[in-house]
């Protein structure tokens, strides 16, 4: 592990998954900072949890792929607003769809189609540092640039969020979502070219739920029992605003990692949420630049050993086969879990989410026993396995980070590709192939695929000099025992350093042209993402 990244992560006093299970990758180094707020100091708990809004329908619109029946229409809007993400801060300014962070969750049925039309009204000048050096982010490019990308939807290609479609404001884009998946949670957010990372740190996420027949039919728990806990992390100056590190080069400020010294929830720091001792169902997302976490229900703010068991019910992609009780989660940037926590245990007492050593937020648990009419299956939606003798094609994906002589990094490419290379991946539409990602990094990477869902089969450690000498891979050891949470239908899939994950995809939907990427939003914009098309034929 380098100085530099140890020290950092001494001083914010929590670890990411991937760095305390594998090792830490070199941060680049940033200038000196200017005095930065100690949030850890913070009064603990003050803050009560802020439940995203609903978006509501602006009415209905004509059907862009039948313009004889009609669709729901949205409009939404990005602007520049204040909140306050703690009581004891002065207010911050962030960027939000609908002047919120998150943004509204938007609730959708499985085959009913969404229109929603998303207005740029942001200022003209960007409030964090733009690197011009990044592709797509030159100096000809307009300083505030957005695209919405709904993240793990089924779309379009015209309505996917392709990086290099975006517009200014005063502009606006309408998008066509079909909505023809299970139920499960997605996300949108921010995808314009070169400034993903920004614009995300700014706030412009939030929630996008799809709900069927079938998880009507569960009696899970639901309305005020079924609550959004959106994960990010940041840090602030003690004015209260963002503080984003730089580089120390006035022309290239990239840094290749990002990790604020707060966790927020729902944007806020260390808040409660009272409930009551019966189920609740969490839907989490992992809405960080970089940070992967190791969640966990304790009973004391400190560390225990008495973690509260829960239920994971969904992955990415909807339910799982079943519910896998666990009493560790491990949730990377751009991952989403569907849990089941039961409080009835611990009436009048207190639940804390915790990463590690680190309290992100307090459950505070009535005393009074109350009805609860839900239930917890024993199974949930069949998950098939994709047979592997099924696959038309394999692929070996290379992910490496290029480093100077000072052994910093410079760029990080996938399977040796620039962004602006000829397309190499040109899946089949209703084809199946299997992606092998080799991870020559000491990184752990969130790589997630547009428009498809795919099933994870395996990792197994490689020899990594052997490969850099001769190009061969030669495993060091089995394939890991994947945990029953990864046994669903994902869209991002955490390979960690020094592995080869495998994954099978089926590539139905639409033809068109779509991307692949780190979701680890720094490398994403400095090359780490690469276009895929799928064909016809």
């Amino acid at each position: 592990m380098g100085t530099t990244r140890r020290r950092f992560l001494q001083q914010m006093s929590w670890l990411t998954a991937a760095t305390a299970a594998r090792g830490a990758h070199i941060m680049q180094p940033a200038s000196k900072p200017p005095q930065l707020l100690d949030t850890r100091a913070l009064a603990h708990f003050v803050d009560q949890l802020q439940i995203p809004t609903i978006a509501k329908s602006a009415g209905m619109r004509p059907n862009p792929s039948n313009p004889d029946s009609q669709v729901l229409y949205h409009r939404i809007a990005m602007r520049q607003f204040q909140a306050k993400v703690h009581r004891d801060m002065q207010p911050t300014a962030l960027w939000g769809y609908n002047a919120s962070c998150p943004g509204p969750t938007i609730e959708a049925r499985s085959g009913q189609p969404l229109l929603i039309e998303w207005a740029n009204e942001l200022p003209r000048e960007h409030f964090l540092p733009i690197d011009h050096t990044l592709h797509g982010a030159e100096g000809d490019k307009p300083q505030v640039r957005t695209v919405v990308h709904l993240h793990g939807g089924r779309t379009g290609p015209e309505s996917d969020g392709y990086p290099e479609d975006w517009f200014v404001p005063g502009q606006s884009a309408i998008c066509y979502y079909p909505n023809q998946q299970e139920a499960t949670s997605l996300f949108y957010h921010d995808h314009a070219m070169g400034i993903t990372r920004l614009n995300a740190v700014a706030g412009l996420m939030g929630l996008y739920l799809i709900r069927d027949e079938f998880e009507d039919s569960l009696n899970l728990p639901k309305a005020d029992y079924e609550i959004p806990v959106v994960l990010f992390d940041r840090s602030f100056r003690p004015d209260g605003q963002i503080y984003y590190p730089v580089s120390g080069k006035p022309e290239s400020p990239w840094v290749s990692e990002y990790y604020g010294s707060a966790i927020l929830v729902n944007g806020k720091i260390f808040p409660y949420h009272e409930v009551e001792p019966r189920r609740y169902r969490l839907r989490l997302l992992n809405s960080s630049n970089g940070s992967f976490y190791r969640l966990s229900f304790s009973p004391e703010a400190t560390v225990s050993s008495e973690a509260l068991p829960f239920h994971q019910i969904g992955s990415e992609q909807g339910f799982l086969p079943a519910p896998a009780e666990t009493s560790l989660l491990i949730l990377g940037p751009g991952e989403r879990a569907d849990l089941i926590v039961d409080f009835s245990s611990r009436a009048g007492k207190e639940i804390f989410l915790r990463t590690d050593v680190t309290v992100v937020m307090q459950f505070r648990i009535g005393a009074n026993k109350t009805a609860d009419p839900s239930s917890l299956p024993s199974t949930l939606r069949p998950v098939p396995r994709i047979p592997e003798s099924t696959a038309v094609r394999t692929r070996e994906l290379t992910l490496a980070d290029y480093q100077n002589r000072l052994g910093r990094s410079s760029v990080m490419l996938l399977n040796g590709a620039h962004w602006d290379m000829p397309v190499t991946e040109k899946p089949v539409l209703n084809s199946t192939e299997i992606w092998s990602f080799l991870n020559l990094t000491d990184d752990s990477h969130p790589i997630h695929l547009h428009m498809v869902r795919f099933q994870l089969l395996d990792r197994r450690p490689f020899d990594l000099s052997v490969y850099q000498l001769t190009g061969k891979i030669v495993f060091t050891g089995p394939a890991e025992s994947l945990s029953a949470n990864e046994l669903g239908w994902k869209d991002t899939v955490r390979v960690d350093p020094m592995t080869v994950t495998r994954i099978i995809v089926k590539f139905e939907g639409f033809t068109g042209r779509y991307v692949w990427h780190c979701h680890m939003l720094e490398h994403e914009d400095n090359e780490m993402m690469r276009p895929y098309v799928i064909t016809p034929e």
